[in-house]
């Protein structure tokens, strides 16, 4: 059995939040009530032992082959109120899926999904644009493709799939988005007339990491107050720059300018909370995911003079999508490790309700290092050993007290966020 080694603990933290509890509950659930929080999310966390926050929040979550059986199984029921609730008596359901048809871990994602969706009572199937393969689409309407796991996943042309649904042979009823959308919005999506989940006015298109930590410092600074403690132990500083060349000297001036008004104020908290490390900053794409263009920084000289092969890593993001604005987040060392790996927590929601998650892991990264990149590995989250067994990691349920808060306050605050992109769309 595996178990999670914690070198430190949040007891101070915890206590409070324990005094407080009930007044933390009231304080979510009013903001949870009955608006539509996003469909589902999965939201990185990292616990630095003196500090614990949300460090990434995706809405288009990929890594459903990596919760345990038993958090699936609860997403069942979680999965049907969801869509009850955005195509009430609905039945046939469509999957947008990204174009690694490649890439056969995120294929194995998709079919759990699919089959979460189905074991929840709905018809469902799953397409893809298929752009970066258009021939494909001239002479077959869909490919069964072996996942990681050599299970068989079915992925239609999502063409042919319109083609269907126009002449009135095919009915869908809810558009379920695994897509993010990076490459900006299809004309057809925009016009559907079928209700779209999550919303496609926040892809990667127009989303920006910087609004969802504008939101999330926002709904922190409530939380701090209710339980009497900086809130800054529970988010992280952060600084997002505009119009960027990073081959540009000057352009990277403007960088280093903005990441030494940020280690200032890492600094500051440093010495206000006695904590003898030595502060950083993640420099990464503001927008995008998979943990492309990211780089450590430990001093703000370090972007004027940062070498070519690093320049090249941070200009382009997925899709080969180049990078004009960054974010600038305080770093957050971790201190799990699994064996003698170092992870941090991954946790998945629908609608903001926990089925599991998963450990990222990497044997080659340190404590204060990216963990989202080549070579990493995932071990399944288990939830209470008495209630499950021996599923996979098993973790400080007091601990996961935090993150479960941290988790809820990251899916309110994408809430907002797609509520605002909604808003500047129309």
């Amino acid at each position: 059995m595996n178990t999670l080694h914690m070198h430190n603990s949040m007891g101070l933290l915890l206590d409070r939040i324990r005094i407080k509890q009930e007044e933390v509950r009231r304080w979510l659930e009013s903001y949870e009530g009955a608006k539509e929080l996003p469909l589902y999310s999965s939201v990185d966390i990292r616990d630095a032992g003196f500090k614990a926050a949300v460090v990434d929040t995706n809405i288009f979550p990929s890594g459903f082959n990596n919760v345990c059986e038993h958090g699936l199984a609860d997403s069942e029921g979680l999965m049907r109120a969801a869509i009850h609730k955005r195509a009430p008596g609905g039945k046939n359901i469509l999957i947008i899926a990204e174009e690694h048809t490649r890439n056969t871990w995120y294929l194995e994602n998709v079919r759990i999904l699919q089959q979460v969706i189905a074991k929840a009572g709905f018809n469902v199937k799953i397409a893809t644009f298929l752009d970066a393969q258009p021939a494909f689409c001239e002479k077959d309407k869909s490919v069964e493709l072996k996942t990681a796991t050599g299970e068989s996943v079915r992925i239609h042309c999502f063409k042919h799939i319109l083609a269907e649904y126009q002449a009135g042979r095919e009915k869908f009823d809810l558009i379920i988005m695994n897509n993010d959308l990076t490459g900006g919005i299809p004309e057809v999506l925009k016009n559907s007339k079928v209700p779209i989940y999550p919303s496609i006015q926040a892809g990667w298109h127009s989303r920006l990491k910087s609004h969802h930590f504008d939101h999330t410092r926002d709904l922190m600074h409530e939380f701090g107050r209710i339980i009497d403690v900086d809130p800054w132990l529970f988010s992280c500083l952060f600084n997002s720059v505009g119009d960027v060349d990073i081959n540009a000297e000057t352009d990277r001036a403007k960088l280093a300018a903005a990441a030494e008004e940020l280690f200032t104020k890492i600094r500051n908290k440093y010495d206000e909370h006695r904590i003898p490390e030595k502060p950083y900053i993640f420099v990464k794409s503001d927008s995008g995911t998979y943990g492309m263009g990211i780089h450590t920084i430990e001093h703000p000289e370090e972007i004027v003079h940062i070498s070519r092969k690093v320049r090249n890593k941070l200009n382009v993001g997925k899709g080969g999508k180049v990078i004009h604005r960054y974010l600038l987040q305080e770093g957050v060392p971790t201190i799990y490790s699994i064996g003698q790996e170092i992870c941090e927590v991954c946790i998945y929601q629908i609608e903001n309700k926990m089925i599991g998650g998963f450990y990222r892991s990497h044997s080659d990264r340190g404590q204060r290092d990216n963990l989202n990149t080549r070579g990493m590995e995932f071990k399944k989250m288990c939830p209470h050993l008495s209630k499950y067994g021996d599923c996979g990691v098993h973790h400080d349920v007091n601990v996961f007290d935090v993150y479960r808060i941290l988790a809820r306050t990251a899916g309110i605050a994408a809430h907002r966020e797609i509520i605002q992109l909604e808003a500047n769309t129309q």
